[in-house]
């Protein structure tokens, strides 16, 4: 990211964002995604709207194939539409990008993986191993793939997991197979979080 500068002075803004900003933004855009209330999760997204008004940026979330990308740029180049104008970018080195998910993210992995770690030791005390090794398959699915604590989890992540990861990559026993879905419902129980396929 470029040296934070003093910016436009007929403004007032700078011309890119402070490197504290970028990681104040970062969290809230974390913890808005990690919520489960839309709430909870609209009023992280309104605080980081907040911190990006203070230096005239706005922030999306871009989602493809290697996972989700926070992109932070000069609210400027917005038309009234708040669709990008790409006549109006005069310096794309303004723009920050922060990778939220997908390979190299190994911060968020460290992270995801302490919380899912807590998850699977809670699940092995209550309801012994054989739901703990799903839980353990599990809590690599979401670490190694998305970067995530098991409590992020989707519909759609759930459903990659059952039909695809799990038969291919986890190597379950007969007795762990028959009792996969059990398990997660026990994962989700213990981090208070409702069972997405429900």
């Amino acid at each position: 990211m470029p040296e934070h500068d003093e910016g436009d002075a007929s403004t007032g803004a700078p011309d890119d964002l402070p490197r504290e900003a970028v990681e104040t933004v970062e969290r809230l855009t974390r913890l808005a995604r990690e919520a489960v209330d839309d709430r909870e999760a609209s009023a992280y997204r309104d605080r980081r709207s907040a911190v990006l008004d203070d230096y005239g940026f706005t922030a999306r979330v871009r989602e493809d194939e290697n996972g989700a990308t926070l992109v932070c740029h000069p609210a400027e180049w917005l038309d009234a539409d708040g669709v990008v104008d790409f006549e109006a970018i005069d310096d794309t080195d303004r723009a920050t990008e922060v990778v939220l998910s997908g390979p190299g993210e190994q911060g968020a992995w460290a992270e995801a993986e302490a919380r899912n770690r807590d998850v699977v030791e809670a699940v092995l005390e209550a309801e012994g191993s054989v739901h703990a090794a799903n839980a353990r398959a599990f809590a690599d699915f979401m670490g190694n793939h998305y970067a995530s604590p098991m409590s992020a989890a989707r519909e759609h992540h759930v459903r990659e997991f059952l039909e695809e990861y799990y038969p291919r990559n986890a190597w379950p026993t007969d007795e762990e197979r028959a009792v996969v879905e059990q398990s997660l419902r026990a994962v989700f129980e213990k981090t208070e979080t409702p069972y997405p396929l429900d």
